[in-house]
């Protein structure tokens, strides 16, 4: 497909699947990750997939390394493929004195001699902004609309549910695409301690008889999800179906998720989830490597990827691992 001198894509260790499946779809092989100099000249274009999950610091300072480890070997373009942006969640001051790592995270990415970063579902599109040099930022909503039209049974009466006000952007797009409502809800403490118990209420939208179709970008610890899910039934949710973009599930006792009154939890591969889905039977997995392969091919090409973000990611195929 390609030169022989024109590509190479490496990885560390933080998702080796994902890029084994990247790789696939382009049909180009994967460089073994021993840093070392390239004996054949010049190279073109290295992709180097990593993305920030699990061990996070040794992750990025993983990437960090290949990245500078490409630029003394004369690479001349280095696109850092990260399909979950580490620390993305500390993109501002939410108190005094509170760092703003995401920006940090930037600042070391170009340092080390990066030259594009593609990734995927940003906490905060403004993390953009952290950067001086080209940021793709895909989106999984295509994908999730798909596995919505195509999975979810009764999606005509459902309704698109955001769990706080920072997702209403998202769910408010999901729901015009699907021609259906939508709704938010607002989480609060019923004191004003911090282990005041806290109650979820919904502030927009009526839920009653419809399958409702949670959206978020991240789950983690997994209290969002669990509040929220119990709200909608309480409120007389026929069923409801969570989908989120990041499964990173670090913190969250996943035999809890069974229990819950959910029909399936429904995450990408943006994060490593073998582990995770051997631990709940509820869990789904939504394949991003066409997406990201895509991506790859059209930044390698110079085609623009505006394409990924419209028809072409709302007819494509859907792979559910």
């Amino acid at each position: 497909m390609y030169h022989n001198n024109s590509i190479r894509i490496l990885t560390g260790n933080s998702h080796p699947e994902l890029a084994q499946a990247v790789v696939e779809r382009l049909n180009v092989p994967l460089v073994p990750c021993t840093v070392k100099k390239f004996s054949n000249g010049e190279i073109n274009d290295v992709f180097i997939i990593q993305s920030g999950c699990s061990d996070v610091n040794d992750n990025l300072m993983e990437l960090l390394i290949l990245i500078s480890a490409c630029k003394t070997a004369s690479a001349r373009r280095i696109t850092a493929v990260i399909p979950c942006f580490p620390y993305a969640r500390m993109d501002k001051k939410d108190k005094s004195r509170a760092p703003i790592t995401a920006k940090l995270v930037a600042n070391m990415l170009v340092v080390a001699g990066c030259d594009h970063v593609i990734t995927m579902d940003l906490h905060a599109s403004q993390i953009q902004g952290f950067f001086d040099i080209p940021v793709d930022n895909l989106w999984s909503e295509p994908l999730m609309l798909t596995y919505i039209k195509r999975q979810i049974d009764g999606w005509q009466n459902g309704i698109i549910v955001s769990p706080d006000a920072g997702g209403a952007k998202r769910v408010t797009a999901i729901a015009d695409k699907l021609g259906v409502e939508f709704a938010l809800i607002h989480r609060k403490r019923d004191g004003k301690t911090e282990d005041a118990p806290e109650r979820m209420e919904i502030l927009v939208g009526d839920v009653k008889d419809k399958v409702a179709i949670l959206v978020d970008d991240m789950i983690d610890t997994g209290v969002t999800l669990t509040l929220a899910a119990k709200t909608l039934k309480d409120k007389g949710a026929k069923s409801v179906h969570a989908l989120i973009s990041h499964g990173l599930l670090s913190e969250l006792n996943l035999a809890a998720i069974d229990q819950l009154p959910i029909e399936q939890l429904v995450v990408t591969n943006t994060i490593p989830q073998t582990l995770h889905k051997q631990q709940c039977s509820k869990l789904v997995t939504i394949d991003v490597s066409a997406t990201i392969a895509e991506s790859i091919r059209r930044t390698h090409n110079g085609e623009s990827i505006s394409l990924l973000f419209g028809e072409w990611a709302e007819t494509g195929t859907i792979a559910v691992l």
